[in-house]
């Protein structure tokens, strides 16, 4: 037997599975966007482990994390490697990179500056830099006189149930941005999953709003993230 036939590994690797079970020859063929999620993720992995075809071990990932990527992307490192058998600190890393490059693309800023029209842009400016998170952040998007995006920035970041936010620093970062900033809008996540706003929201809101009254400064939003979707105070007639 020779030592790099496949009987003698303790893997399998994709060029040993049938024809047309080879993700990269189907790439190759129809096209990257004709691949299925698991045959994507075979890809990344390149092998699989003794008994097991990449493309299997890709498509039980897939199971254990109910067939969404958005949960997948939501695992820590170390989480894929505990729950994934046959799944080491490689592949989750090959992955968890290829996950994060996705993401970078999708976020990447065209070279307009991007207009907010309502809370729909402004989730879909933010969403990508929080959804996935397992712990809360607060961020800010300045806006000029026209609305479109003078600067965005994270003002702070806690733990699962909540963060702290400084006033007095958020006013001062804005006032940095010079006469063009107009107005901003407020956003923040939770990791619960849960849309609706907590006392403590609903008294940062109003303090925050106060506070811009003196700056001329006006608060056209706040918007509550999740893993699936998002909540407007503006939208609910509560600004």
């Amino acid at each position: 037997m020779q030592p790099d036939s496949p009987q003698a590994r303790d893997y399998v690797l994709i060029q040993d599975l049938a024809a047309d079970d080879r993700p990269r020859e189907k790439a190759m063929r129809n096209g990257i966007k004709t691949l299925s999620k698991a045959e994507l993720i075979a890809i990344i992995f390149g092998n699989g482990i003794k008994g097991k075809s990449v493309l299997t071990m890709s498509q039980e990932l897939l199971a254990r994390n109910g067939g969404s990527l958005n949960t997948l992307a939501r695992k820590s490192i170390k989480e894929l490697v505990k729950e994934n058998p046959g799944i080491g600190p490689a592949k989750a890393i090959a992955l968890a990179a290829a996950i994060e490059l996705g993401m970078r693309c999708r976020d990447e800023s065209p070279t307009e500056r991007p207009r907010i029209t309502g809370s729909k842009s402004v989730y879909s400016l933010i969403r990508s830099k929080l959804e996935l998170l397992n712990h809360e952040e607060f961020w800010v998007i300045v806006l000029t006189r026209s609305n479109h995006v003078l600067d965005m920035f994270r003002l702070s970041q806690g733990g699962t149930a909540g963060t702290v936010v400084d006033s007095k620093l958020l006013f001062k970062r804005v006032v940095e941005c010079g006469d063009v900033a107009a107005s901003i809008v407020l956003v923040h996540n939770h990791p619960s999953g849960t849309l609706k706003p907590s006392v403590e929201d609903d008294r940062l809101t109003a303090k925050i709003k106060e506070g811009g009254k003196l700056l001329d400064l006006q608060v056209l939003d706040h918007i509550i993230v999740t893993h699936e979707s998002y909540y407007s105070y503006n939208d609910e007639g509560r600004l």
